[in-house]
């Protein structure tokens, strides 16, 4: 039978879940699917687009959300776009097709992979890497309609359908709260993996779901009637256990079919804790109690401040009915709070504070009326979700969660310690990569291995910025604590030898840094540097100060009721939130204006400012977490002048290169000369700079020296 082009999508337009269309809009999808060609075909069947449709209307999604699911499987219609009369929402539509695009990447990982093995992974992926959060429900509602049709697919086809959605779908509906989808994903999943098991326990249940559905309305009716003789105000809801959740329930307690006592359930809602105590008289009252079942979450909440009074009776017709008492804030806070129901559920810990913020807000947005602009919401949501993990990809497609800034090095660390040990180099996404690459979510990450282990010791330098993870560092500081003293010595001097040449302090006298740095000798401060217990820069920056203390005249002595004049003024740096404290830098590893720090509040001495990756704070936070406090730099000083060497080879662009350097550091040019060297092609540059810190010179010289063609970038002392 043919049907004409528009037929389908003229039924699909009439139906009452498309009503938050405009009437303009639908003339033009009409139009727009006519022109589309002849036999215009959509990627999934009229029906379950039909489905899909309704579902997304039970969530009162927004004409926006409509759209972009409809030209998602409308391939004609989405190639025409532009020609949409969507105004404002083109923009969020073509997100949300950009994110159902994301998410056909997240499947085609599942395919193949062993059932359930890193689901949770890829859940974490997708939502990483979809940016407006309203997508989820569309996907929600797509794989339900196709379930429901999935009893005409083959059955290879079938199964893999349906262990998509065990594993992926139906927890993530669970965790939005989106309960009449998440039962009915369950169940038909279950249906078609375990037929055999799904059959046996609807043959224990013995009672068809309509009639299940009747009882609970019946009790339902009869504890209002008796909740409002007590002068209670309640809401009685309930429903029918499902299937899915019945065999769970037997697996995870070990229990037979006849100890389940919850497979019919009722919920009363009242107004204060009093009144959950009064209901559960009512209940007792009208029902016998089986005693083995009560649990008081009021009085003692779970671990997640769930808080609800669970009681299990025996009701009519001699059947067990289980009864949740609870206030309507403590519904509210298990719903979309602290409480965070589906974290037990699942059975795991739950997640970082920001992924829980993420969630929560994807459930919040499902409550928002569908008359809330799209727009407003997703830019509420871009300013509230700030993402601080990512999660990359292994090349089997294996998901691993790391902290913001992860680098290749990071993510082979994360792999195994020997694989970070062994690591030359990356590829990400096929392409070769250096080791400081800031990856981003969704990266497909290849490691590159030699035969032996032979980490960096630059790796630990925070400033090189070859780990972002403080667990990957100290899996490069334990190799080299293995390492004999003389190699860990004589690692250490080269990395300081190589530094204070650079800053023209070679000949400094290294015991007043040993002092400093509570090195008993001068190889005991190698041995910190090689260990990354120690900067270089650390070291060069106290052997300047004290330089610069000797060149500089004696003030005259005269009494004045001041601070010393070492500690830091208030113009330094200031505790967010808090004044009048005594604060000093610790001594231990000495931050400069510029750096990143931190504060800790000792019992005597007030506050110390260390720097964020200080060995020393990381083991004092470890003890005592809530005596950090953050601390941020005041206004920076004036900085000071420096004169800097650059020897090489004489070639185009040089000067271009070194001054764009010098500008991208935020340092300053005073003067600067050049000297070719006599039939010899190179060129010495001598620079006047300004730079904030002695930490940004460093870094500077570093740069600087990097540059092709560049042999030597040092400080003139």
């Amino acid at each position: 039978m043919n049907r004409s082009p528009s037929s389908g999508l003229d039924a699909l337009l009439q139906r009452p879940s498309t009503a938050a269309l405009s009437a303009g809009l639908r003339d033009a999808l009409r139009q727009c699917w006519q022109q589309a060609g002849t036999d215009p075909t959509p990627q999934l069947p009229w029906p379950v687009l039909a489905d899909t449709v309704d579902a997304l209307a039970l969530l009162s999604a927004d004409e926006s959300v409509i759209v972009a699911a409809l030209l998602f499987d409308l391939p004609g219609l989405r190639a025409r776009l532009s020609e949409l009369p969507l105004g404002a929402t083109a923009t969020a539509v073509g997100g949300l097709l950009d994110g159902q695009d994301a998410a056909d990447q997240v499947w085609a990982l599942h395919a193949g992979r062993e059932a359930g093995r890193n689901s949770e992974g890829l859940r974490r992926l997708l939502l990483s890497i979809i940016h407006d959060l309203r997508v989820v429900p569309i996907l929600l509602a797509r794989q339900l309609a196709r379930m429901r049709a999935a009893g005409a697919l083959p059955d290879q086809e079938r199964r893999a359908l349906a262990q998509l959605t065990r594993d992926i779908h139906a927890p993530l509906a669970n965790r939005l709260g989106i309960w009449q989808l998440k039962w009915e994903l369950e169940d038909l999943a279950f249906r078609y993996l375990d037929p055999e098991t799904y059959r046996h326990i609807a043959r224990e249940v013995d009672e068809t779901r309509i009639a299940r559905e009747r009882y609970v309305e019946a009790v339902k009716a009869t504890l209002s009637r008796a909740l409002a003789a007590q002068d209670i105000r309640a809401e009685v809801s309930g429903r029918p256990k499902h299937i899915y959740s019945i065999w769970r329930k037997m697996q995870k307690k070990r229990l037979e079919f006849d100890q389940l006592y919850d497979l019919r359930a009722v919920r009363v809602m009242v107004g204060d804790v009093g009144a959950c105590y009064a209901a559960l008289g009512v209940v007792h009252a009208l029902w016998t109690p089986i005693p083995s079942e009560f649990d008081d979450y009021i009085a003692r909440p779970k671990a997640n401040d769930y808080r609800s009074l669970h009681t299990a009776v025996i009701g009519p017709e001699g059947r067990t009915i289980e009864v949740q008492i609870r206030t309507h804030d403590m519904h509210a806070q298990a719903e979309l709070g602290v409480a965070a129901h589906w974290k037990y559920k699942e059975g795991g810990k739950g997640a970082e504070k920001a992924f829980d913020r993420k969630i929560t807000w994807m459930r919040q947005l499902l409550e928002q009326s569908h008359e809330a602009g799209g727009a407003d919401l997703a830019g509420a949501l871009d300013a509230e979700l700030i993402e601080d993990r990512v999660y990359a990809l292994s090349p089997k497609g294996e998901v691993l969660d790391l902290p913001a800034g992860a680098t290749p090095l990071d993510f082979a660390y994360q792999i195994h310690t020997m694989v970070g040990h062994r690591c030359r180099g990356a590829k990400v996404n096929g392409r070769i990569v250096p080791l400081t690459y800031k990856l981003r979510s969704g990266d497909r990450v290849e490691i590159l291995t030699g035969k032996q282990a032979d980490p960096r010791r630059d790796w630990l330098m925070v400033s090189s910025g070859f780990l972002a993870s403080n667990r990957s560092r100290e899996k490069v500081r334990g190799w080299f604590h293995k390492l004999d003293r003389a190699r860990n010595v004589q690692a250490g001097r080269e990395l300081l030898e190589r530094e204070l040449k650079r800053l023209g302090l070679q000949h400094s006298d290294l015991m007043q840094a040993a002092k400093k740095f509570h090195a008993d000798s001068v190889d005991d401060l190698y041995i910190q540097v090689a260990l990354g217990d120690t900067g270089p820069n650390q070291i060069s920056r106290a052997l300047l100060e004290a330089e610069k203390a000797l060149t500089q005249p004696a003030a005259p002595v005269l009494p004045r009721p001041t601070a010393r004049r070492d500690r830091p003024g208030k113009s330094d740096f200031t505790v967010q939130g808090v004044g009048n404290l005594l604060m000093q830098l610790a001594r231990c590893c000495q931050p400069v204006a510029g750096e990143p720090i931190v504060g800790y509040l000792t019992r005597t001495r007030g506050v110390t400012v260390h720097r964020v990756d200080c060995a020393s704070l990381a083991r004092l936070s470890a003890a005592n977490p809530q005596r950090v406090l953050p601390v941020e730099w005041g206004r920076a000083g004036s900085g000071y002048e420096v004169d800097v060497l650059v020897r090489a080879v004489d070639r185009r662009w040089l000067l271009k290169d070194v001054t764009n350097l010098i500008a991208q550091e935020d340092a300053y040019v005073l003067d600067i000369n050049s000297d070719n060297v006599r039939d010899s092609g190179r060129v010495q540059l001598r620079l006047r700079l300004k730079v904030s810190d002695y930490g940004q010179l460093s870094t500077l010289l570093g740069k600087l020296d990097a540059l092709p063609g560049v042999s030597e970038a040092r400080r003139l002392s």
